[in-house]
């Protein structure tokens, strides 16, 4: 069994049901090459909704859109990088305008490079704002266009509400996309445009494999190992719940820990 079909077959026979409720639907999620993004596209399209799957790494994007229309989903690549975000929200225009809307944005691209402050290095702070804020608001702000009545879900993180030691710089973008997403919500809501930003701890995926500070990576390794962590299908379950809730409901905000993580 695949990861596709894997991730499919865990989705609760609740969400499974829900596929009338976003079909013929466009959702776009950013990230999607791994991790939540691709969780989240999987659970998406076996909802019914059309997704367009983006991120920088195409072979694995076509891997995702292969395994998904195996499933007989809808999908589509768009190779992008948001942290260039002149290129990618041209990419994002051509999108819009082939589909003339887009009813779901899941901004779920980031990095987490961790680290003192002492030992920081300043391109890797630069790094995760670009990616996990700038590039966001970005994307949210040409997406717009093609929005009418739709639903905006940013992934942010615990890191946007609790800020822990040793991750200042990932903190600080997270803090960021929450601060962000409600000015949103406020700007849009009259629009019928919905906003969700989400906030897991602790989850297995392979961001913690990209951070460059030892000390960090092995400090993050160990608290993996003490508290069961989240898995990226428990985020996109959660994207699932807010997208298909009642045009007169807007979940704004989820927060997700793994039973066992303390803080």
């Amino acid at each position: 069994m695949s990861n596709i079909e894997a991730t499919a077959a865990r989705l609760p026979e609740v969400l499974r049901k829900m596929t009338q409720l976003l079909r013929d639907r466009v959702a776009l999620v950013t990230g999607a090459s791994s991790g939540i993004g691709a969780a989240v596209a999987v659970a998406l399209a076996a909802a019914g909704a059309h997704v367009v799957a983006a991120a920088r790494r195409a072979d694995r994007l076509q891997r995702l859109v292969t395994g998904i229309e195996a499933n007989s989903g809808s999908a589509e690549a768009i190779t992008l990088d948001v942290s260039r975000q002149e290129s990618a929200c041209a990419a994002i225009d051509a999108m819009g305008r082939e589909h003339k809307h887009l009813d779901i944005l899941v901004n779920s691209a980031g990095v987490m490079l961790l680290g003192s402050v002492a030992d920081a290095d300043p391109s890797e702070w630069r790094q995760m704002l670009e990616v996990n804020l700038l590039g966001l608001m970005q994307v949210t702000k040409t997406a717009l266009t093609y929005m009418q009545r739709s639903h905006i879900v940013n992934i942010a993180s615990l890191a946007g509400r609790v800020a822990n030691a040793n991750a200042s710089g990932y903190a600080a973008s997270k803090f960021g996309v929450v601060a962000f997403s409600e000015s949103l919500r406020r700007e849009v809501c009259a629009q019928g445009i919905r906003v969700t930003v989400i906030e897991p701890g602790m989850v297995a995926t392979e961001l913690g494999e990209h951070i460059t500070n030892q000390r960090a990576r092995e400090g993050l390794k160990e608290r993996l190992q003490q508290a069961e962590p989240l898995q990226a299908d428990d985020i996109a379950a959660a994207v699932l719940y807010a997208v298909t809730q009642p045009p007169r409901v807007n979940v704004n905000e989820i927060l997700l820990r793994p039973t066992l993580q303390e803080r």
